[in-house]
């Protein structure tokens, strides 16, 4: 039988914690007593008393440790939950219950979408808090995916196991030590992106909400224009170099960190990604320079902001590349999929499987030619076992299984096709904005009828937990066993 001690406990250690981080917007509110700053009051009280409550009806004494079965629990709860309590003080801007669990949604996946406008003229406590929001998604994201995915075994993640995940039912040992090279790391980079975007121009509030929302690749912006607001060249270059190492494997920069310098610049991973994103921005940066006879740098800068911004799941839009033409469109279309590295904050279907499919389709066709040699395949110098190879065709499976359901359910509730695609395409790759009129990068998701919210609330919960993560819990099985 599965017992849920442990996961109410961990779940309310994580609401106390979360319930600290929100009396941080307090530093830029007029009053704790007046709104809203008094929602944010409110709101911290009732999650550390949620918090207490879940630890209270949970005793158990000493050390515990996690198996898989709870893990999975644990961890689609964690994600369920949290944006409810986060949503809290957003109902105070006036938001419907719809709204504001889909902004606290797209906050905690580092998604980036939003229903919010007038953000020039919004308090800086909610701004803040958005973008703290995503800075926290952000921790957890890495989190996830260097500790609990491999754990899991989801998605073919068991290939990135480390000394401090292995394959026993333990996720609880060595792990604090990680966590804290993450969380020491993220915060390294943000401090770091923070004094550059300053330096460059920006006023420190904003370069404060940025450098949180750049590094946790999640696009949240404080002005309605986006980064198109700055329109500085030097701003997008150094937010381009930010959102790529958001985007990297963070396993890399503590290795650095620890005078690894080797293993860092000769990750597979590392280079494959890199190699791509070179040849897609110098594809259409050359096209839009060849066709609408604009300066190669200006095509070049615009370029690479912001196809970088898509493929490592930010989503913050320097001006609406759908002017670009038809062949643009198409282009960033089919990168809302691709994603950044595995332990990174970015989303998407990410480039170690596309790498592990190359090297399968390749095997596979030297064994059409040759079917009595053995072709293994290798990755990082390790074998890819068959079921890694399994797990990741299953995920892309249910990715467009799901990319299908919820298209058709949105198109169902009168959401216009590209609307529905793109929507749809952007809450499971967890990019943010999609293509269209509607939530194209001039638009936002504030229109759509209240239950496509939910619909993409549940799917961006559903692409950031890689999809098997909530999915087994909808097994018989999962709570028989």
């Amino acid at each position: 039988m599965l017992t849920l001690t442990p996961v109410f406990r961990v779940l309310g250690a994580l609401l106390i914690a979360f319930s600290a981080f929100m009396l941080l917007p307090l530093l830029v509110s007029p009053s704790p007593f007046h709104q809203p700053g008094g929602a944010f009051m409110l709101s911290a009280l009732a999650t550390a008393f949620s918090g207490l409550a879940l630890i209270a009806l949970s005793p158990s004494s000493g050390s515990f440790e996690l198996t898989r079965r709870q893990g999975f629990l644990l961890t689609a709860l964690a994600w369920t939950i949290l944006p409810a309590f986060g949503a809290l003080p957003l109902l105070g801007s006036e938001l419907s219950a719809a709204d504001a669990y889909f902004e606290a949604v797209s906050a905690m996946t580092t998604t980036g979408s939003t229903v919010m406008t007038g953000l020039d003229r919004e308090a800086p406590s909610i701004l803040l808090w958005r973008s703290l929001m995503q800075a926290i998604g952000g921790v957890g994201v890495i989190v996830l995916g260097i500790i609990m995915m491999p754990f899991l075994r989801v998605g073919g993640m068991q290939l990135f196991h480390t000394e401090s995940s292995d394959r026993s039912e333990k996720i609880v040992a060595k792990a604090f030590d990680l966590a804290a090279w993450i969380f020491g790391v993220f915060v390294a980079l943000t401090m770091a992106c923070a004094a550059v975007y300053h330096i460059l121009g920006m006023h420190w509030f904003d370069a404060i909400n940025h450098a949180l929302t750049t590094v946790s690749t999640g696009g949240f912006s404080t002005h309605d224009a986006s980064f198109a607001y700055f329109d500085d060249a030097s701003l997008m270059w150094a937010a381009t170099i930010f959102m790529l190492a958001g985007a990297l494997p963070f396993v890399a920069f503590i290795r650095f960190a620890r005078g690894k310098y080797r293993a860092f610049f000769t990750d597979i991973q590392m280079r494959g990604f890199l190699t791509f994103l070179a040849a897609a921005i110098l594809l259409v940066a050359l096209t839009r320079f060849v066709r609408s006879e604009i300066p190669f740098l200006q095509s070049l800068t615009t370029s690479a902001f912001n196809i970088v911004s898509v493929v490592t799941t930010t989503g913050y839009a320097s001006e609406d590349y759908q002017l670009w033409g038809p062949f643009a469109v198409g282009v960033f279309f089919i990168l809302t999929f691709v994603g950044g590295c595995s332990g990174s904050t970015a989303g998407g279907v990410k480039i170690y499987r596309f790498q592990i499919l190359g090297r399968l389709a390749a095997a596979h066709l030297s064994r059409i030619v040759s079917p009595s040699r053995v072709h293994p395949v290798l990755y990082h110098d390790r074998k890819v076992e068959d079921e890694v190879a399994f797990s990741i065709l299953s995920f892309l499976v249910i990715l467009l299984f799901s990319l299908i359901v919820s298209t058709f359910l949105l198109a169902w509730l009168g959401v216009d096709l590209l609307t529905a695609l793109t929507g749809s395409a952007t809450a499971l790759a967890n990019v943010g904005p999609g293509l269209g009129d509607v939530i194209g990068p001039a638009g936002n998701f504030a229109t759509l009828p209240a239950a496509a919210k939910w619909i993409l609330s549940f799917m961006m919960i559903l692409g950031r937990l890689e999809f098997f993560t909530v999915l087994v819990l909808l097994t018989p099985a999962f709570w028989r066993a």
